[in-house]
Formats: structure tokens, C-alpha cells, sequence
């Protein structure tokens, strides 16, 4: 990992460039640590992008990538209250928190908080479209809105969510989003439109989406009654969660119960007795 002791102000754009490359190969770990030294360091008089707030959103962002959603979402509480949107980007930063903070507050399934903070990320990016390119935001943030809705069993409006931003979407992105198309469709008991869509997602998701497709397959293939496929297939979205994500991930926790419900007694065999008793 490369110190930053002697960077000057003309070298964070770079700094921060590079971070935000290593955040997009999937290495959490050591961009959360760097961006926290960088956060740590003494304070400066604010410049165009101030470096302190910048390290700190990146570190809370790669935590809650990694996974570590508790632990992220009061980082991000107190950075949100602390960032005032003073200044374009200082405003840009306090939006990619709340982003964050959607992402955080899904994974411990406050859906309803979650809907609030993501549509009111939405409607302060469209009012500020004119002034800073947010289409990359905007596209990442409905994504998780429509991850939300799913939570909220209100899958139809998530799937008409991903299907309105597809087009929008390009390279990893779009297929983690036909990833979260699928995850509504099930919702929906359309398995094999499910899997058509997860056949569409890349063979290899970025990190943080590790286990997803798989874990969406799974379902639709148990939904399909074809148990032995969705029993290999969580098995795959397990190993994969375990390997890359953060044990506390809350899906490592949705692939274990899912791997319970395909491994144990089918519907109304559990409740079926002996002759008698």
C-alpha cells in the first residue's frame, strides 16, 4: 500500500483516482485503511475537494462494500451530520454517504428508512443534474432502491425500477442490475424469466455483488421445484459470500438460510406424523 505522508494538495485528484480505481477491483481492505490514514492526517483549510471529508466517504463506502453494515451506518450517521452541503462538491460527497447509508440500512432490513433516504438522495440529484455529472450516482442509488422494494415485497415496482435504468447502465454495473431484475421476479414467482435474467449477469460480479447471482438462481430454481440445481447453486453463492465478503455480510446469512429451506424436508413433510399419533 502506497503512503500519502508527502502528498500536497495537487496530488489528491490522483490519490483519489487511484483509490476509487482500487474500490472498483474489488479491494476494500486497503482502500478503507489508506483512506483512513489519509483522513487522519492534520487538517487543512478547505480546498476545491477537501481531502479529510473525501477519505472519509470512501472509507465508510468500501465498509459497507466489504459488508460490515452495523459498524458502517453510525460512521455514516455522524460524517452525514457532520458533512454540511457547502459548495457543489462538498454536496456531491454528503450524497454518495446517503447512497451508502441506503446500502447500510437494506442490509440490516430497515427497507422503510431505507425508501426515505434513497428517494431523497433522488430528488437532490435531479435538483443539481444541471451543475455536476450524477448519472453515475443516480444509476447506483436507484439500484439500491430497487434492492429496497424487493425487501418491501412491493417487487413489481423494483422490477419496473431496474427496467427503466438498464439502458443507462453499462459493464459490471449492468449486470448486477440484471442480477436485481431477476431478485424481483422471483418476488413475483416468474422463475424462469428469473433465470434468463441472472444467464445475463457477468460470469464473474464485482465483489461486493459476490454470491448474488447464484443465491438469485437458487431461488428460482427451489421456486421451479428443481431442488438438486438450487442446492448446488447455493452451495456456489455460500462459498462465494464466504470467500469475498465480510462474515458479517447479510448475505452470507440469506445463502445459509436458503441452503436450509433447499436442503431440508419438502412443503408439508415436516408435518406429517406417524399412523396414530
Amino acid at each position: 500500500m502506497t503512503t500519502i505522508r508527502t502528498a500536497r494538495d495537487s496530488q489528491w485528484g490522483e490519490t483519489f483516482a487511484r483509490l476509487k480505481a482500487m474500490t472498483g477491483e474489488g479491494r476494500y481492505e486497503e482502500v478503507e485503511a489508506e483512506a483512513r490514514t489519509l483522513a487522519a492526517l492534520p487538517r487543512r483549510p478547505w480546498r476545491r475537494r477537501p481531502p479529510h471529508w473525501e477519505a472519509r466517504v470512501l472509507a465508510t463506502g468500501a465498509a459497507v462494500m466489504h459488508g460490515r453494515m452495523a459498524e458502517a451506518l453510525d460512521e455514516l450517521d455522524t460524517l452525514i451530520a457532520e458533512l454540511e452541503p457547502v459548495g457543489l462538491n462538498s454536496q456531491m460527497l454528503r450524497l454518495i454517504a446517503r447512497s451508502n447509508r441506503v446500502v447500510a440500512l437494506s442490509g440490516l432490513r430497515r427497507y422503510a428508512e431505507a425508501e426515505t433516504v434513497a428517494n431523497g438522495v433522488l430528488r437532490e440529484l435531479n435538483q443539481i443534474a444541471h451543475r455536476a455529472p450524477v448519472s453515475g450516482l443516480e444509476t447506483n442509488t436507484l439500484r439500491h432502491l430497487a434492492t429496497v422494494l424487493c425487501g418491501l415485497a412491493r417487487h413489481e415496482e423494483a422490477e419496473a425500477v431496474v427496467r427503466g435504468n438498464l439502458s443507462r447502465a453499462n459493464g459490471p454495473a449492468a449486470g448486477v442490475l440484471h442480477t436485481t431484475l431477476a431478485q424481483s421476479l422471483n418476488g413475483q414467482g416468474r422463475y424462469e424469466e428469473a433465470l434468463a435474467e441472472v444467464r445475463r449477469s457477468p460470469p464473474r460480479p464485482p465483489r461486493y455483488a459476490a454470491g448474488h447471482p447464484d443465491l438469485v438462481a437458487a431461488e428460482a430454481l427451489y421456486g421451479l421445484g428443481r431442488r438438486a440445481e438450487a442446492e448446488d447453486a447455493v452451495r456456489r453463492s455460500l462459498a462465494d459470500c464466504e470467500r469475498w465478503l465480510h462474515p458479517a455480510h447479510p448475505r452470507t446469512g440469506e445463502a445459509r438460510a436458503l441452503l436450509a429451506r433447499v436442503t431440508g424436508p419438502k412443503p408439508g413433510e415436516e408435518s406429517r406424523g406417524e399412523p396414530g399419533e
